[in-house]
């Protein structure tokens, strides 16, 4: 979809993802043809606009990495307890 649409950073790389899931290639795709009227690739906030979408912020992007960081990190600390043979500690939540 990158070329078709205009991706300058990380961010820009989620909202991508996240309107891909929530319209579809196909309804994309077709929006980012018309937001480029001059030829050249339209930035997403252009076809966010346009589609009357307002994106999530950014703080919600980096709160789903941190829990999907978190995850990982448990699964892996289960696996090197299981490894050694040691039990699991009582699961605490610091966040």
């Amino acid at each position: 979809m990158e070329h078709l649409i205009r991706v300058q950073n990380e961010y820009d790389r989620q909202i991508l993802v996240w309107l891909r899931g929530r319209i579809g290639d196909a309804a994309l795709a077709s929006a980012a043809r018309r937001a480029a009227g001059d030829g050249r690739k339209p930035y997403l906030s252009t076809i966010c606009r346009m589609l009357n979408i307002r994106p999530p912020a950014r703080r919600v992007f980096l709160e789903e990495a941190r829990k999907t960081h978190r995850a990982v990190g448990d699964r892996y600390l289960a696996q090197i307890r299981q490894i050694l043979g040691t039990p699991e500690p009582a699961q605490t939540s610091l966040f």
